[in-house]
């Protein structure tokens, strides 16, 4: 069985939820507190024992490229201040992992943005980890992709995560449906791409992490444009799900839907509680501020 070694991040969106901020900074470099939304993705796939970060990026999008790359003006100014913790902090995002990044020319959907990068993922073993869904895992516990990874090692299937949304929810995202196994991973027989309610096969929503066997581009390319002209990644999913097997686990981490404003509000105050240099002064204004409100 081979490791999953690479991941995909895709980050082609124009971020439209987010203008006007968005027009000249990507959505994926919009702060939670002080570290770029993006950073908290590709850590979670360098602790899962990914090397290759495979960011498939569209049109002014090179602040990204920039932001792992090496800053050799700013670290030597930081160095010769004497602001040694600050220069092994960029060091280490700098060496975190080899960022790939490959153009999307067009914005064809999520199924597309996956597909534009089998030249370089070729017959690997691949997590797929979108750009705006941050997952916080407890000290000492594995991340999501972690997680999905023991699981495709443990049976040799794509593994997707699931988490259960409210029934009025369920059309904001992909939902699966199938058999339930004993261990709550759920052997996938259908996906649906944003239903109505009535037509949804579950409650069981697809957040945004995935591991792949490269078989799932054999589909991708065979996938028709669908609502909106975009390629489904859910549509090329079924078809996997049909052909060599896909499972649905569910996954213990703290999710933030960084895309949507509340989300990345919620985000923003939950990190800073957490945050040493703002936490006491923040809970301090929360109280003050319910008590207003």
């Amino acid at each position: 069985m081979k490791h999953v070694r690479k991941a995909v991040i895709p980050a082609a969106g124009l971020g439209t939820r987010f203008l006007p901020a968005t027009k000249t900074v990507p959505k994926e470099m919009l702060p939670i507190v002080d570290r770029p939304t993006l950073l908290y993705i590709v850590e979670e796939a360098a602790r899962a024992g990914v090397e290759d970060i495979i960011l498939v990026a569209g049109r002014n999008k090179t602040a990204i490229e920039d932001f792992f790359d090496c800053s050799y003006e700013l670290q030597d100014k930081l160095a010769k201040d004497g602001k040694t913790e600050w220069v092994e902090m960029l060091l280490g995002i700098q060496n975190m992992a080899n960022v790939i990044s490959i153009r999307q020319k067009q914005a064809l959907g999520l199924g597309h943005a996956v597909h534009c990068a089998r030249p370089i993922a070729g017959d690997e073993p691949f997590a797929v980890l979108l750009g705006d869904e941050i997952m916080i895992s407890a000290p000492g516990r594995r991340t999501v992709t972690e997680q999905l990874s023991g699981v495709y090692a443990a049976t040799g299937l794509s593994t997707v995560a699931i988490m259960e949304v409210p029934e009025k929810d369920v059309s904001k995202y992909g939902i699966v449906g199938g058999a339930m196994r004993e261990d709550g991973v759920i052997k996938i027989e259908t996906v649906v791409e944003k239903p109505s309610p009535p037509q949804a096969p579950s409650r069981f929503a697809l957040p945004g992490r995935y591991v792949f066997t490269s078989a799932i581009f054999q589909y991708l390319e065979k996938t028709k444009p669908g609502k909106n002209g975009e390629i489904q990644l859910t549509d090329a999913m079924v078809e996997l799900a049909k052909n060599h097997g896909l499972l649905g686990a569910p996954f213990e981490a703290r999710r933030y839907d960084a895309g949507d404003k509340f989300g990345y509000l919620q985000a923003n105050i939950e990190m800073g509680l957490e945050h040493p240099d703002v936490a006491p002064r923040l809970r301090e204004y929360l109280k003050s501020l319910a008590q207003r409100i």
